[in-house]
């Protein structure tokens, strides 16, 4: 005995069973796919950020006295060999560099950002003379010292490796300039790359090389790291207070990461010693 099925009834079956039927076609039903979702611009300002950048500023000095105060002393005391010209020259234009970034960043304190600007110009014209006397006084020096028992052109490495990190990122952060959350941190890179002489003197010489010895990684730890250490601050902080770290930090740490193990491998290789000899042979 079979049972057969309404008209009705299979009606309603066909009606569970068939797709839509949308103007005379089929169609299925699908979900729409949700936008991705737009990443937020890095937040330019924090309330925190005027005092944060003015206590590295402060430190920069710190460790500017901290390296060369006491050398400056001992040899006002003793009867050592004035330094070549290019050096003083060299003293001066740091701190006039050091004076400026200083007193921008008071400026951006107090929201006087049209004489931020115009002082901006002048730290152009600063930022190459800090280059091109800064290299001249490295070699000064080192020639200096090529007919004494503290002989060591292969310093070159190091001493140029700021000075050109310097450079570099000086000019990308003038280059930056209408983007003040990736110009500022950039200057301050800039800056913080020509403190390892100064961290050197300070902590290095008299305390890390000691303990660590030579080599490329002792040297790139006794010479470079303090500067490391505050260039890593710059990212924490971001990372505080934004959530995330500034594309323009990231690059520019890496540059100067970059540009210290390059030097460090440099000082003690023989062919950088060989040429760097030459150099100031010719110089």
């Amino acid at each position: 005995m079979s049972i057969r099925a309404t008209p009705f009834q299979s009606r309603r079956r066909s009606a569970k069973l068939a797709p839509h039927v949308i103007g005379g076609s089929m169609a299925t039903v699908a979900a729409a796919p949700t936008p991705p979702r737009k990443r937020e611009p890095f937040p330019a300002r924090h309330a925190a950020d005027g005092n944060f950048f003015l206590l590295y500023v402060a430190l920069i000095w710190l460790a500017v006295v901290a390296g060369f105060g006491p050398e400056m002393i001992r040899r006002l005391n003793s009867n050592a060999a004035p330094f070549p010209i290019a050096v003083h020259v060299h003293a001066m234009i740091t701190v006039a560099w050091l004076g400026l970034l200083t007193s921008q960043t008071l400026l951006i304190r107090k929201r006087e950002l049209r004489l931020h600007r115009k002082w901006g110009t002048a730290g152009g014209i600063l930022a190459v003379a800090v280059v091109l006397v800064g290299l001249w006084a490295a070699l000064a020096f080192e020639k200096l010292a090529m007919n004494t028992p503290e002989r060591r052109p292969h310093f070159l490495a190091i001493e140029w490796s700021n000075i050109i990190e310097f450079g570099g990122l000086a000019a990308a952060a003038i280059i930056a300039r209408n983007r003040p959350s990736a110009h500022k941190r950039l200057i301050l890179l800039a800056t913080l790359s020509l403190t390892p002489a100064a961290f050197n003197r300070a902590v290095g010489k008299p305390f890390l090389h000691p303990l660590l010895g030579s080599g490329v990684w002792q040297t790139w730890i006794q010479i470079f790291s303090l500067t490391d250490l505050m260039v890593l601050g710059i990212g924490l902080y971001d990372w505080r207070t934004r959530g995330r770290v500034h594309p323009a930090w990231a690059l520019g740490a890496l540059s100067i990461l970059a540009g210290q193990l390059t030097a460090s491998w440099l000082f003690y290789d023989p062919a950088w010693k060989a040429l760097a000899a030459s150099i100031l042979t010719w110089w």
